[in-house]
């Protein structure tokens, strides 16, 4: 994903990471920063606790987001 995904490829996204967790293997999410947008890392946060929000009812998180290089990186793991 980016920081700028539009809202139909995050459903998409959302949705797809939802029936794996189903079926029970953990979902690793990326956020790849490129050139200034590392500069408003801001907008990853809030698409990653956005992220948490959805996956709640379902799925814990494993592994906070963290920043490793220009991506941002979140587990989220079965209930």
């Amino acid at each position: 994903m980016r920081p700028v995904t539009e809202t139909h490829d995050y459903e998409f996204k959302v949705k797809n990471a939802k029936k794996f967790i189903a079926k029970g293997d953990k979902v690793k999410f990326t956020i790849r920063f490129k050139g200034r947008e590392l500069q408003h890392s801001h907008l990853g946060n809030e698409l990653m606790t956005k992220i948490k929000e959805d996956m709640k009812d379902i799925g814990k998180v494993e592994l906070h987001p963290k920043f490793d290089g220009k991506q941002m990186i979140m587990v989220i793991q079965p209930l």
